[in-house]
């Protein structure tokens, strides 16, 4: 069986989950329910993948973390990151990191046919939406913060082809974070003039 590829993303309100405006908001929250939720769920990862920009702040900050249980698991299980533009990458724990600098669509399914448990994929919005596009994400978990950023880079910006999603799991802590796991269902066809044109009386 192929392997979960199982994307994580912090989002506000307003679906902004690149969110400097309003980070200090974000990390004010305390919910002991969602934080054992998001640690159990990534306890079953073993390898991860990240975006050239992801990989390079955790490159700079993780390391050297005492943010636990995350910073041990971070820097333990190996990391694949998907990059055109790097010539090599690296990182200084057991956990290494590899390059991914090819075909998308081949990279990730070499990866995922390879034996292990769940990828997942963490921050990147980018490489996301590319997953979800090209049919590659089983899974899409959303941490939905009680903020509205106003500004800030969206994970389905403008343009982005018309998806459908199922809910398959739902959690909702005590300081209004709500965790929503979706499962992509593929393109939607657009809606033939026939379909919405208003019907004679």
């Amino acid at each position: 069986m192929a392997r979960k590829l199982v994307a994580n993303m912090l989002s506000t309100l307003d679906g902004v989950v690149r969110f400097e405006a309003v980070q200090a908001a974000i990390f004010s929250f305390q919910d002991e329910l969602v934080e054992a939720e998001f640690a159990s769920k990534i306890a079953e990862e073993d390898a991860m993948l990240l975006g050239r920009k992801t990989y390079e702040e955790w490159l700079a900050f993780w390391p050297n973390s005492d943010i636990e249980p995350f910073a041990s698991h971070i820097n333990r299980v190996p990391k694949y990151v998907v990059s055109r533009t790097l010539p090599s990458v690296s990182w200084p724990t057991p956990g290494k990191a590899h390059l991914l600098a090819g075909d998308l669509r081949d990279e990730v399914q070499t990866l995922k046919r390879q034996p292990g448990g769940t990828i997942g994929v963490h921050g990147s919005p980018t490489l996301v939406g590319s997953l979800i596009q090209a049919n590659l994400l089983d899974l899409l978990r959303l941490a939905v913060y009680p903020v509205v950023a106003g500004t800030g880079a969206r994970l389905f910006g403008e343009g982005f082809p018309a998806e459908r999603f199922r809910l398959v799991d739902s959690l909702s802590g005590p300081s209004g974070i709500a965790v929503l796991t979706y499962q992509p269902l593929g393109r939607l066809e657009p809606a033939k003039t026939s379909d919405i044109a208003p019907k004679p009386e």
